[in-house]
């Protein structure tokens, strides 16, 4: 059952239409990891988003165009390597203008082209953003100053690793094991740099300056390989759908968790895929529906 305090959307009114539930526009992609921000923007479809269009470098817009017809693709100027061209980021930021939330980063790869679309796009950004993934790894080149300066409202959702990484600490260090001290690491960021942080993993903490919750949905089989990207879809279009930042994201990994239970239970948790726990999102959002 979900918790009692557990934010919901309202109830859908008759006389609607698609633009009255938010546009997102997803910015990832890099040859070889097509799917990661392919699996967001399905995701963001299917956790009520009215309309979702995906941004990838030009190398790989065929391959996430094929993944779902409801996604609108767009491909970008890319590098010989399938990632992004810093020339980019002016239609980039032309895309996102007319966005009501941007989620920023699923397989989006490392490249310094990539750190400079990030950072621009968390300082100058105004719409409210997740950011996770690689464009983790390229907010963890600045400190907290440089992070606190932003214009937008932001979530970001490390695990661990990526976590340890925005402390200036090794993501492979033996700190990742310590996972209360993770926590209040997490907690102080979070105040400092005034944003969400939903810190990935059992019981994930979702955090910002004055309010904290712990999650508890969800099971072992979610660890494996695109269910992070699945996340960051379903927070996105929540921001879409005009919830605020903190409760987004704390109905965002409930509903995540919930879907994976559920994959969980008709394939069992070795078997079960990030496209499986997407396909069951529809389960969690009838548990919840205003």
């Amino acid at each position: 059952m979900p918790p009692a305090d557990l934010p919901r959307l309202p109830r859908r009114r008759r006389d609607t239409s698609k633009r009255d539930y938010g546009r997102v526009v997803v910015v990832g992609g890099a040859a070889g990891m097509a799917g990661a921000p392919a699996l967001a923007a399905m995701a963001a479809l299917r956790s009520g988003a009215g309309l979702v269009e995906l941004l990838v470098p030009e190398p790989v817009a065929a391959v996430a165009a094929g993944f779902d017809p409801c996604v609108m693709t767009r491909g970008l100027p890319g590098q010989s390597d399938g990632t992004f061209a810093a020339s980019a980021l002016a239609e980039i930021e032309d895309r996102t203008a007319g966005a009501d939330a941007v989620a920023v980063g699923p397989g989006m790869g490392r490249s310094d082209a990539v750190l400079e679309i990030v950072s621009h796009l968390w300082r100058r950004l105004q719409q409210p953003a997740v950011f996770d993934a690689d464009a983790l790894w390229a907010l963890a080149a600045g400190d907290r100053e440089t992070l606190a300066a932003h214009a937008g409202k932001r979530i970001l959702t490390p695990h661990a690793g990526e976590m340890l990484r925005l402390l200036g600490a090794d993501p492979a260090s033996p700190r990742g094991g310590d996972r209360p001290q993770l926590e209040r690491d997490a907690t102080d960021l979070a105040a400092a740099i005034d944003a969400v942080i939903v810190l990935k993993g059992p019981a994930s903490l979702i955090v910002d300056r004055t309010q904290r919750a712990h999650n508890d949905s969800g099971n072992p089989g979610m660890a494996t390989g695109g269910t992070g990207d699945v996340l960051t879809g379903v927070t996105a279009a929540l921001l879409a759908q005009r919830l605020a930042p903190f409760a987004a994201a704390r109905l965002a990994a409930w509903v995540h968790g919930r879907a994976g239970d559920a994959a969980a239970a008709a394939l069992g948790e070795i078997s079960m895929t990030a496209r499986d726990l997407l396909d069951r999102l529809h389960v969690a959002f009838g548990e919840v529906a205003g």
